[in-house]
């Protein structure tokens, strides 16, 4: 796709998943639309060796958006970025197609390592503000990262992911709806562990306290009896 191509596209994702923007002429002032075009053209430049001058444009990119996408980091078709302040994406990180990220999401590495040692993110995930993914696995497709979870291993397709370390929390069988794609209504899984346990120590007390009542009828039983011989 060319210059124009890749404008147009851009112009039409920020649209389509961004209703604070009313016009298109507002997507020019939009830091993802920069950045991707920054990225677009530093990439073919790291892909044919202008190493160099692909860092040079990609960190002018940076420096006015606040969003760092290493030029060797293979993004597909669809990518969106949602305030993306303080967005880091590393150098073998490859996105799918229909990938949202939000501010302050990490696509990095676990250390010094050679080779692949960023994230694959398969088509149609969402991750949430603030949401660190370090490593090189897999996030399946259809997937949501909530909002500040650090995923340290490999997400199933189909699945939503919470908490620090991230654990994945639902699965099915089912895609994620781009509508139900928000950053809001996903589990709790320490509220839901919490509610489990109080709900243990409620059962214990109770058989407690019933286990108390039998007692005291026994001694009271053994007392009438007493009394009677």
């Amino acid at each position: 796709m060319g210059l124009i191509g890749n404008i147009r596209e851009e112009i039409r994702i920020i649209r389509e998943r961004d209703p604070a923007i009313h016009s298109s002429l507002e997507v020019f002032l939009y830091p993802s639309f920069k950045v991707m075009l920054h990225y677009r053209v530093a990439h073919r430049l790291y892909q044919s060796g202008h190493f160099f001058l692909a860092r040079w444009i990609s960190q002018r990119g940076a420096r006015k958006t606040g969003i760092e996408i290493h030029p060797g980091a293979q993004i597909g078709k669809g990518f969106f970025i949602d305030h993306g302040n303080g967005v880091i994406i590393g150098e073998t990180t490859v996105i799918g197609d229909n990938v949202t990220l939000y501010q302050g999401v990490t696509l990095g590495g676990t250390g010094k390592e050679h080779g692949k040692r960023h994230p694959t993110v398969c088509d149609n995930v969402m991750i949430s503000a603030g949401a660190k993914v370090l490593g090189s696995f897999t996030i399946g497709e259809n997937s949501k990262i909530g909002a500040g979870s650090v995923v340290l291993s490999e997400v199933p397709p189909n699945s939503t992911v919470v908490g620090v370390p991230g654990r994945v929390v639902k699965r099915g069988n089912q895609p994620i709806p781009r509508e139900t794609m928000d950053q809001v209504h996903l589990p709790d899984p320490v509220r839901e562990e919490i509610s489990a346990l109080q709900k243990e120590n409620s059962e214990l007390v109770n058989r407690l306290l019933d286990l108390e009542a039998q007692v005291r009828y026994l001694r009271r039983a053994e007392e009438k009896e007493k009394q009677t011989k």
